[in-house]
């Protein structure tokens, strides 16, 4: 995995609530792509450096004409990281694009289903204390 490189996209992802007769629109940061890279670290970073100038977020992509071109300003931080601000026919959002190496990667595992004799005893007995997620497995 030493090679594994990817360009992260985060986007302001709003959601509009109505209560009690008020709008609220509602912001989280979202990861929304992850592409991996072959190449160089400079490499990785022409490709994020692509995606900051070029990524439309959906929020203007549902509603945009085409050949509508958002107005775009992006920055670029010391760590390398872009933060891309966009706007178009009053909509505003704004992008995080990040150069990451992949160190670690854990796939999903199930434990198998417990047997009518597990259920019963779980219903009659205290659950066991659950152990510290950082605790090594003996």
């Amino acid at each position: 995995m030493d090679d594994d490189w990817y360009v992260l996209i985060e986007e302001d992802t709003r959601t509009t609530r109505r209560a009690d007769g008020v709008e609220l629109k509602l912001h989280r940061w979202a990861l929304v792509a992850t592409h991996r890279v072959s190449g160089t670290q400079e490499h990785v970073r022409a490709v994020a450096e692509d995606a900051a100038l070029h990524y439309l977020p959906d929020v203007l992509a549902r509603h945009g004409r085409h050949g509508d071109t958002p107005a775009r300003r992006a920055f670029l931080t010391p760590d390398g990281t872009w933060l891309v601000w966009l706007k178009q026919h009053h909509r505003e959002c704004h992008i995080r694009v990040t150069t990451a190496r992949l160190v670690h990667a854990h796939e999903e595992k199930q434990a198998p289903p417990k047997t009518f004799k597990d259920k019963l005893r779980g219903a009659l007995e205290a659950p066991e204390p659950p152990r510290a997620p950082w605790a090594p497995t003996e």
